[in-house]
Order: C-alpha cells, then sequence, then structure tokens
C-alpha cells in the first residue's frame, strides 16, 4: 500500500520541508488546475508517465508551457525515435500507487516506484515556488526548487534538471546526452485483461491540445463490415481478398480501420482523463491494436504480389518460342 495524501503531507513535516497547501476539487488537467491555483505565485506543472520498450518507466516533470517532444526526448535517451510511450493506466495504481491525474515526483516516495527514472524540466529553477498535487489531485502544494530537491534527497534520488526543449543531434559523433538518465531496471506488471473499447464515437468532442480548444467532429456512420473486424477478428482467421490485388484498396482497408480505432479512443470519458496527453493516448493505443493485424496483412499483400508475378511471368514464359523449344527436348 502507497503513501496516502496524509501520511505524505506528514512526511514533509518531518522532514522540515516548507510548502503551502491548497484544497481544490478533483481535477484531470492543467487548464482545470489552474482555475483554483492559477493566481497563486509558482509555477504550475504538468507531468508525464512514460515507459519504454523494456518495461522501464520514467516520469517527466515540466512547466505546463514546456513543449516536450517524446520522438526527441526518446532519441536523447538512446531508445531510438519510438522508445517512449505512456504507461498504460495499470501502472498507475502497480508503479507509482496513485490515482489517475495524481503524477507528480513525488509519487517516488513510494517503494514500488524505486526503479522509476525522473526528469525534471530546468525551467524550475527560475520559478519562485512549484505547484505539484501531493498523491491526490484534489489538492495543490506550493514549494521552492530547494525543498524539492531536499525532499528528492530524502528519498535517496539526484535532482535531475534537463532542457526538455532541447534537440541535440544524436547519432555515430554524437551520443545521447541522457543515455544516463535510463533506469537500469525493468518492471514487469502482472498480465491485466486489456480494456474494451467502443467502436461508437461520439458526435462532437473538444480536445484540448497546446493549450487551445480544437473541436473535433465525428461523422455519424455505421462503420463498415471490414472495420468491425478490427478487434474482434483473429489474426491467424485473416484470409487473403481481392484488395490484396489492389494497391488502392488495401490502402482503403488500412485507413478504414485506423479512422475507425481512432474515433472509439475519442470519447468524452477519454477527454476527461487524459486532457492534453489525449493525443499521445490515442497514437500509442492505435499503434498496439493495430501493428499485429497490419503485418499480417502486409505479409498477405507480398504473398499475393509474389504469386500474382510468378503466374504473369509463368504465362509468358509459356507463350514465348524459347518455351516450344525446350518442350521439343
Amino acid at each position: 500500500m502507497g503513501f496516502s495524501k496524509e501520511q505524505f503531507l506528514a512526511r514533509l513535516q518531518e522532514l522540515q520541508i516548507e510548502f503551502s497547501q491548497y484544497e481544490h476539487p478533483v481535477v484531470m488537467t492543467v487548464e482545470d488546475q489552474a482555475k483554483y491555483v492559477g493566481n497563486s505565485e509558482g509555477g504550475l506543472s504538468k507531468n508525464l508517465f512514460l515507459k519504454d520498450k523494456k518495461n522501464r518507466f520514467y516520469i517527466v516533470s515540466a512547466l505546463a508551457d514546456t513543449k516536450v517532444d517524446l520522438k526527441v526526448l526518446s532519441q536523447r535517451l538512446g531508445l531510438g525515435k519510438g522508445g517512449l510511450r505512456m504507461a498504460p493506466e495499470e501502472a498507475l495504481g502497480e508503479v507509482l500507487q496513485v490515482p489517475l491525474g495524481s503524477v507528480t515526483p513525488f509519487a517516488l516516495v513510494n517503494d514500488s516506484a524505486r526503479n522509476v527514472s525522473l526528469l525534471l524540466d530546468q525551467g524550475f529553477k527560475g520559478q519562485e515556488r512549484c505547484l505539484f498535487h501531493p498523491l491526490s489531485n484534489d489538492m495543490t502544494i506550493s514549494l521552492n526548487v530547494c525543498e524539492l530537491d531536499k525532499f528528492l534527497r530524502s528519498i535517496g534520488r539526484d535532482s535531475s534538471y534537463v532542457d526538455l526543449e532541447a534537440n541535440p543531434p544524436v547519432g555515430k559523433d554524437n551520443p545521447p546526452d541522457l543515455a544516463a538518465l535510463v533506469p537500469s531496471d525493468s518492471i514487469v506488471l502482472p498480465d491485466l485483461p486489456e480494456k474494451a473499447a467502443s467502436l461508437q464515437a461520439p458526435p462532437k468532442a473538444h480536445v484540448v491540445s497546446n493549450n487551445k480548444s480544437t473541436e473535433i467532429t465525428a461523422k455519424a456512420t455505421e462503420p463498415s463490415r471490414k472495420v468491425k473486424n478490427v478487434k474482434d477478428k483473429p489474426v491467424n482467421s485473416v484470409q487473403p481478398s481481392s484488395s490484396f490485388k489492389d494497391v488502392g484498396q488495401f490502402v482503403e482497408e488500412i485507413l478504414d480501420k485506423t479512422s475507425a480505432l481512432l474515433l472509439s479512443e475519442i470519447t468524452e470519458e477519454t477527454i476527461k482523463q487524459h486532457g492534453q496527453q489525449l493525443g499521445v493516448v490515442v497514437s500509442n493505443c492505435i499503434r498496439e491494436r493495430l501493428a499485429s493485424e497490419l503485418k499480417t496483412d502486409t505479409t498477405l499483400y507480398m504473398q499475393t504480389a509474389y504469386t500474382e508475378g510468378f503466374h504473369v511471368a509463368r504465362k509468358m514464359f509459356q507463350s514465348t518460342d524459347i518455351h516450344h523449344q525446350f518442350r521439343c527436348l
């Protein structure tokens, strides 16, 4: 069982860490949090809980207006362009032991998070005070960077401040500058059933991105039969179809499947849960759920192309005088 909010605040008091606290309703986004503590002196933070392909976990804690490019950050860690993605929701409970919307550097107080790497925005150093949730998103506490560092030292952590907007070259002569921050150990999560997603999308939704409200209108159409089988149809049951002989139709099927999954993931519930991170969450979900099927489809397409090419070549060969000569030998 992880620290409760009350236990954590008591821990800060024991460490004689100076902080101010603000109680407010549960908030899921930085924008909602700003409504209650935006007038206080201090920088609001956004906190990303990430994982790589080897099940190593990271908390990236940045000022709300800092632009964090996960592809660039992944390369700087030495993980390649697609090495980082949002951690699954169940990892919040298993690893950080905090509820959704409550990720902050303070979650590292729990022993289950001992192998989670922490990257802090160097912009925090320029703030008089910094604002974080104390393991629960119904409260915000304000403290200066020195007090944050003091807390991290108390749990055996070094404070790693990083320019999260930098994009240095990475290559043979330029090794990844943040490779030392990659955790040495992976974390194995218990097998949990994947949450089912509905293919029905709301007619209109608002997604917050870069502090602006973007309107997304979903066309209310019945999913085609091809799209309906994206999730339910086992990979082994995929059979070659006429689409594998037609490049245009093959591409259309891929776009249909991707569109259906995209619409299925953008719901009022997911918008409330993920806020600004919805785009990253949806992108990762589409990648995970379509990867296997698209590999199978592509393999079938290649096999069909090879077979079709073989038959064409055979017909051409049979129609030549050379073939006639070989038959006479």
